[in-house]
């Protein structure tokens, strides 16, 4: 797969990081595009952008994980619903930091103990 964004980040990179690792890191992404995007379109549609190439990288990385491979497409999914289209899953940025904060609060826990 080709990125735009990261264009530096291998796979095997990736893989290195744990899954909330992974995870945390889409979500930095999803709240600046959530926190751009009343005052810049541009960069909220950029940090969008992002986030939807970590979250495919996440899912070539778990490519027989058959709960966590559900998961990232319905994410991915509603992502896409959220940012581009008409919200039918009535998302809202409360939801999307509730969702990801539990995996910032993972990385960081995971990254303490190291």
């Amino acid at each position: 797969m080709k990125r735009i964004y990261h264009k530096d980040l291998t796979l095997e990179r990736w893989r290195r990081f744990s899954f909330c690792e992974q995870m945390a890191n889409i979500g930095s992404e999803v709240f600046r595009a959530m926190s751009w995007r009343q005052k810049n379109r541009e960069y909220s549609r950029m940090a969008f952008e992002r986030a939807l190439e970590l979250l495919d990288l996440t899912l070539e990385a778990v490519t027989n994980s058959g709960s966590r491979l559900k998961e990232l497409t319905r994410l991915r999914e509603t992502l896409v619903d959220y940012f581009l289209f008409d919200n039918a899953y009535g998302s809202n940025n409360k939801s999307w930091e509730t969702y990801f904060d539990a995996f910032n609060y993972a990385a960081r826990n995971h990254a303490a103990k190291m």
